[in-house]
């Protein structure tokens, strides 16, 4: 058993950390429905003041357990400081509406399962926030649930590493980035850690080989000793190790030859967002306010979780609203065209639609995506419609289906961090609705 003050910390990593699989650790409680376990139905942070029970707050570290992290999604910045990604000043250019009252009906078969399920009824299964689907760019379906309302912001889990990802192929696209360069030089603080040696192409793909674990079951694993530079909260008397994410990144060994097989850790996204402020010579959330954020047509800023030092985490910390992500899907959808403007070079849509190394995303073992590879922070299922995904822990994703022209994007807080215990309702689910828009159009 963990001490109780490592114990703390550890729960606590589990929020710094957003995009990590740390189940093991997050008290589960009762196996609360969706229903039982709705914020607003438990009553988290209601009143004025809250009860003492109703509390969430720091210096606890439970606020990421379940069923707390159901009203945590919603509320990042009042817990962690937070970068503002600025959406700028002008205004915002709505979406057109085609709401479709047939959607909740349309029926699939989960994964190893032999009982239809509605779409309705996964997202009860699936703890759903928001969720919002467009076709053909226009909402055929938007439902906001549980913490989240229509103008409220969700946790991006790690669907920020895909948007790491997306700036760095902008940048590949732009020559601004040479993807062949190893990052010793583009970085030399980094020569004598394992990234060094590493291509800027194997830490966008995550082919990195690194010794380091994320094992919470083990008090002596790397992640630990990554939890504790990564927190923004003053350290402990006597503390000498890394401050921040950069620090922590010098410290990483190598183990293995880069290249061989696809790892995913979430350090690879943190130096790829050393890598893109390096290159441009901007925090990653500048970058991502001017290059994107400012032409989506956003209704809302964006903001991202820091350090110590005020690095944001761009390996987790986005938090979003739905119809702002749902923009960025539709960007991605259109080769990195929006509101009539190339705001990302075709050429780097099309090198993430491309995919990645698929045997060495084998390797890894992800039973619900056989034959599926990673490249640039992105999922590629490499399904009959070229589907491909931004994803996080809890059930966040943007889905891309090309063939039919959707994009659905859902927040949710589900009870469990691995896609492993949703992906069998969410896969199915999405290609049945897939299917279904085809049909109809």
């Amino acid at each position: 058993m963990l001490a109780k003050s490592n114990y703390r910390l550890a729960v606590l990593a589990c929020y710094v950390l957003l995009s990590i699989t740390a189940t093991s650790l997050w008290a589960q409680g009762s196996a609360l429905s969706a229903t039982d376990s709705d914020p607003v139905k438990l009553q988290w942070m209601q009143g004025f003041p809250p009860p003492a029970d109703k509390l969430i707050m720091q210096p606890e570290a439970d606020f990421f357990s379940f069923p707390k992290l159901r009203w945590t999604v919603c509320h990042i910045r009042e817990l962690m400081p937070t970068k503002q990604v600025s959406r700028g000043l002008g205004a915002a250019i709505p979406f057109a509406y085609a709401l479709d009252n047939n959607i909740d009906a349309v029926r699939f078969t989960p994964l190893g399962g032999s009982a239809e399920m509605t779409w309705q009824a996964s997202l009860d299964a699936n703890y759903t926030d928001g969720i919002l689907v467009l076709h053909k760019g226009k909402i055929v379906y938007e439902k906001y649930r549980g913490c989240l309302e229509d103008a409220g912001q969700h946790a991006a889990m790690s669907m920020t590493k895909s948007v790491t990802g997306l700036l760095a192929e902008l940048l590949v696209a732009e020559r601004k980035l040479d993807e062949k360069a190893s990052v010793a030089s583009i970085i030399p603080e980094l020569k004598h850690s394992a990234f060094g040696s590493a291509t800027v192409r194997q830490v966008m793909d995550m082919t990195t080989a690194l010794q380091y674990s994320e094992d919470y079951a083990d008090p002596n694993a790397d992640i630990w000793i990554y939890s504790k530079a990564a927190s923004p909260l003053p350290k402990p008397p006597g503390y000498t190790g890394p401050n921040g994410y950069f620090e922590y990144l010098a410290t990483v060994k190598q183990q293995g030859q880069h290249g061989d097989a696809f790892g995913y850790k979430t350090i690879n996204s943190d130096a790829l967002g050393w890598i893109i402020s390096r290159v441009t010579g901007q925090a990653y959330t500048q970058m991502l306010s001017e290059q994107i954020w400012q032409h989506l047509g956003a209704e809302q800023d964006a903001y991202m979780t820091v350090d110590a030092k005020g690095t944001p985490f761009a390996g987790g910390g986005l938090s979003a609203g739905l119809r702002d992500l749902a923009r960025l899907g539709q960007l991605m959808l259109n080769n990195g065209k929006l509101n009539g403007q190339q705001l990302v070079p075709e050429a780097a849509i099309t090198n993430i639609r491309a995919g990645g190394d698929r045997q060495a995303f084998a390797k890894a073992g992800y039973t619900t995506l056989p034959g599926g590879s990673y490249r640039s922070m992105w999922w590629l299922l490499h399904n009959k419609h070229g589907a491909y995904a931004a994803r996080g822990v809890h059930g966040q994703t943007i889905y891309i289906d090309p063939v039919a022209q959707m994009v659905i994007v859902r927040f949710a807080s589900f009870p469990t961090a691995a896609n492993a215990g949703i992906d069998p309702t969410s896969l199915p689910a999405f290609q049945a609705l897939a299917e279904y828009l085809l049909a109809r159009q």
